[in-house]
């Protein structure tokens, strides 16, 4: 796809991966809407790209119905929808106490990552299926974020883990629901990167986390992630797929 000019959402758009993807994005020529929870770092970060920032919990049907209509009234449809929102909280499910995980804990981890990256994949998709093909036939691109905690989950790691499975079990039905309307689904299953997820840990239990990378041996940068987002994006025969960006990590369970 040609990126020129294509109206491009992206979730989580504040900081971290989806930060890094939008300025690709814009970078690319596309009209960039930065969805987040935090408006206001949302609407400075869009500022400096020349799109737009809007406050959306996705989470909440209403709050993303509402961003996705702003951002299509100021850009029109999207064609390139990139969810990168998401949380990670570590717990035990049941912890050295004996105590059971609080039932909201996961829940909640659950309702973020994937209800909520699900909820902006159903309202991109229904405003994709209306567009005009471009000249190969296709309509437009949602891109997943999962993780490789989806298939070497560490211990503590059962809320994130399940969340992001659900993210890889998704991709598959959805790019053969939607290859009708010329739609692709497509997602990445990041390594360790440096994101403010990581960037609350000590600086010696990152350390440990890029040492376990067999190469390169280090974490991974949004960039990289942003790089691959694009590829995906101009690449047609992408679809269906869920691509580990890892530096052939595999995480120990521990």
């Amino acid at each position: 796809m040609d990126m020129s000019g294509v109206a491009a959402l992206v979730s989580g758009g504040a900081s971290g991966l989806g930060h890094a993807t939008a300025t690709a994005l814009a970078g690319a020529g596309a009209k960039v809407a930065l969805l987040d929870i935090n408006g206001a770092a949302a609407e400075a970060a869009a500022r400096e790209l020349g799109g737009i920032g809007l406050a959306c919990d996705v989470t909440r049907a209403d709050a993303t119905e509402a961003a996705v209509a702003t951002a299509r009234d100021k850009h029109g449809p999207a064609r390139i929808v990139v969810n990168c929102a998401g949380i990670g909280r570590a717990g035990r499910i049941v912890d050295r106490d004996g105590k059971p995980m609080p039932f909201e804990q996961f829940k909640q981890v659950v309702e973020v990552n994937l209800l909520g990256s699900f909820n902006l994949l159903r309202l991109a998709a229904a405003d994709m299926i209306g567009l005009d093909p471009l000249a190969d036939g296709e309509r437009g691109i949602i891109l997943l974020t999962a993780s490789v905690a989806a298939y070497d989950g560490q211990i503590g790691q059962a809320a994130y883990s399940a969340s992001k499975g659900g993210i890889v079990g998704l991709t598959l039905p959805a790019a053969r629901e939607l290859a009708r309307y010329g739609v692709r689904v497509m997602a990445i299953a990041p390594g360790v990167f440096a994101t403010p997820m990581l960037a609350g840990l000590p600086e010696a239990a990152q350390a440990s986390l890029a040492a376990n990378v067999p190469f390169p041996q280090r974490l991974g940068r949004p960039e990289e992630y942003a790089a691959l987002a694009l590829h995906i994006c101009r690449n047609p025969m992408l679809n269906g797929e869920v691509i580990r960006l890892d530096g052939a990590l595999r995480m120990p369970p521990r």
